[in-house]
């Protein structure tokens, strides 16, 4: 593998992650880069766990989803592994799926039947958080070599970096908007009640905790009916 050429490569999908518009943008790039990118894979996905549930982000293929559900069903996978937050491994591989694997016995016999041949799962993570696992396919068995990890693993390096700054930034718009939302909804109670700021303020919150309602949803519904029900 040329190594310069790859390492030009990666700096310019480096570029391309940032310049990516929303978060679900910046997952289709991670994965349409690793099948582009990473000698042997013929599909990829990226899975999010939320307790023993499995979340599927910009699979590109439908294979990717049938097994990351095996592996929800399951309860056990590289993927599934590599996801979790208690792992110490970052890379997870399974070379052949013809033969027998003891790790996971039960999701290799099945994941062969959906014609996986060999697959690989890297942790997602940046020093301050635990983002998922970047999983990548193959019909092939042995398609990934020791220079297709290295090259996943750097891939994967830059893919969390672009995947928590596109959240992040994700958040902040989504917070800035709820500000100005509750903001617009306590000028209207204030006008419309003559309450004060904290008094309009104090209404919002005592009505999202009593009914058990987000304080952006109670803001949106006196926004749009202009008062509180």
């Amino acid at each position: 593998m040329d190594w310069r050429s790859f390492a030009q490569q990666m700096a310019s999908v480096a570029r391309d992650l940032l310049a990516q518009d929303s978060v679900g943008s910046t997952l289709a790039r991670i994965t349409r880069s690793a099948v582009e990118r990473v000698p042997g894979c013929d599909a990829a996905g990226i899975l999010l766990l939320h307790g023993t549930r499995v979340e599927t982000l910009a699979p590109t293929h439908d294979l990717v989803v049938e097994s990351d559900r095996l592996q929800e069903d399951l309860g056990e996978g590289p993927c599934f592994d590599a996801a979790r937050p208690s792992t110490d491994e970052r890379v997870f591989r399974i070379a052949d799926f013809t033969d027998e694997q003891a790790r996971w016995p039960m999701y290799a016999v099945r994941a062969h039947g959906l014609g996986v041949g060999s697959m690989m799962g890297f942790l997602l993570y940046t020093e301050d958080e635990e983002l998922g696992a970047l999983n990548l396919y193959s019909r092939r068995p042995g398609a990934f070599t020791d220079e297709s990890e290295t090259a996943g693993w750097l891939l994967a390096s830059h893919a969390a970096v672009a995947f928590s700054c596109a959240r992040s930034h994700s958040q902040l718009e989504q917070a800035m908007a709820t500000r100005h939302l509750i903001g617009e909804a306590m000028g209207i109670l204030m006008g419309r009640h003559h309450l004060a700021e904290d008094q309009a303020f104090d209404v919002l919150r005592r009505y999202s905790q009593e009914n058990n309602v987000k304080l952006r949803e109670v803001a949106r519904q006196v926004c749009e009916k202009g008062g509180l029900d």
